[in-house]
This record gives structure tokens, C-alpha cells and sequence, in this order.
């Protein structure tokens, strides 16, 4: 499976409004602490704004709300892996991107066959208080020679200086968050890392035209 190598997290449909339309090509819509009808509809609004824009949308956590309203990918992380129906995941086809902090989980999420796995905090980051040490660039080779060809995404404290030492080290997808949703201008920042990003994009486009 072939993903954009720009990874967008987005907080709301409003926001997913504002950047998709830049050229964003994968995005994921997290959202916390909602009620079921706020929930459903920022999940129907970004799913409409990311089919009117060619860009794949991941929703986080809330994979029965995903499955309801026709969306095709899901990312939990490994407490939302433990007791979500998988059953349920696999028959309505959702693809599936789970996150790792450790050997242990790295282990839980391969076992569960995902579409792509993710590593992180690689830099420390303002997001959320983490339990773990920021993993480092080696941390990225080690992952990615342990899963092969299944992309590999890198996530926390990445900014466009530090992402060609995320690819150079094996990562296949640099995801984001503040580093554009605390940028003064989010727009001309979500430009720059498209415009960082652009020469894996074309090589990848490349490689699948084969």
C-alpha cells in the first residue's frame, strides 16, 4: 500500500477545511472528549472534504463511528487495539494503522496485521505527556528493518529541518501535528512540508506508474 509521506493530524473538520485544499494527501481527523453527534458530524464533514480533495482520511479511535459513516481507515492506538471488535475492523474492510512506543507493542501491532505502524515520540514533544523517552533517529532503522515494506510512520517533535533525517533513517511517512496547528500560519507551514516532502512523493508516484 502506497501513502502520501506528508501525514496531517487534524483536530477538526474546520481545520481539515482550511488545509486539505493546499494538496494534503493524508490526514488524520483526532478528536477527544466528544459527544456522539459532535463526533459523527466532523467525521461526515472531513470524510466529504477529503473525497473532494483526493486525500485519504484516517479517523482516530472512534472506529465504529468510522465504519458507520463509510469511512475506510482507522488508527487506534494500543489500548484502543485491546478492545475493539477486530472482527468487526477486517469485515467492513477498514485499513488499519496502529501505534507503537516499545518492542512490546511493536509485537501487539504486527500481530494484527496492520496497514502501516507508527513510531514515536522521536523528538520530545508538546502534544501530550508521553511515559516514554523520545526514540531517536536509530530507533526508526531498527522499526523499519523489523517490519520490511509495511510503511513506517514517524510521529513526535518533527518539523521540515528534522524530516530528511526521518526518511534518510527508514521512515516512509513523517506525520505532524503542532509543528503546524501551533504555527502562526498553518497554511504557509502546511505548503512548506508538501513542498519538503514533494521529491519522495514523485519518486513514489514513479515507482507505482511501474
Amino acid at each position: 500500500m502506497t501513502l502520501d509521506p506528508f501525514y496531517l493530524i487534524v483536530d477538526s473538520a474546520d481545520q481539515a477545511a482550511r488545509l486539505v485544499p493546499l494538496g494534503v494527501r493524508l490526514v488524520q481527523l483526532r478528536i477527544k472528549d466528544e459527544n456522539e453527534a459532535r463526533l459523527r458530524g466532523e467525521i461526515r464533514r472531513a470524510r466529504d472534504i477529503c473525497e473532494a480533495h483526493g486525500c485519504t482520511l484516517v479517523i482516530n479511535d472512534h472506529w465504529r463511528l468510522a465504519i458507520e459513516e463509510g469511512c475506510r481507515f482507522v488508527h487506534l492506538g494500543q489500548e484502543d487495539l485491546a478492545s475493539a471488535d477486530r472482527s468487526a475492523i477486517e469485515r467492513a474492510g477498514l485499513r488499519l494503522g496502529l501505534s507503537t512506543h516499545d518492542e512490546e507493542e511493536l509485537e501487539t501491532a504486527l500481530a494484527a496485521g496492520p496497514d502501516y505502524v507508527a513510531l514515536g515520540p522521536i523528538w520530545p514533544t508538546i502534544l501530550k505527556t508521553m511515559p516514554w523517552a523520545p526514540q531517536g533517529l536509530e530507533r526508526i532503522a531498527e522499526w523499519k528493518k523489523r517490519i520490511g515494506d509495511m510503511p513506517l510512520v514517524a510521529i513526535g517533535g518533527l518539523n521540515p529541518a528534522r524530516a530528511p533525517g526521518v526518511f534518510a533513517h527508514g521512515a516512509d511517512i513523517a506525520c505532524v501535528v503542532t509543528d503546524i496547528a501551533l504555527n502562526a500560519d498553518p497554511q504557509a507551514r502546511t505548503r512548506e512540508w508538501i513542498a519538503v516532502t514533494r521529491e519522495r512523493r514523485e519518486r513514489l508516484a514513479r515507482e507505482t506508474a511501474r
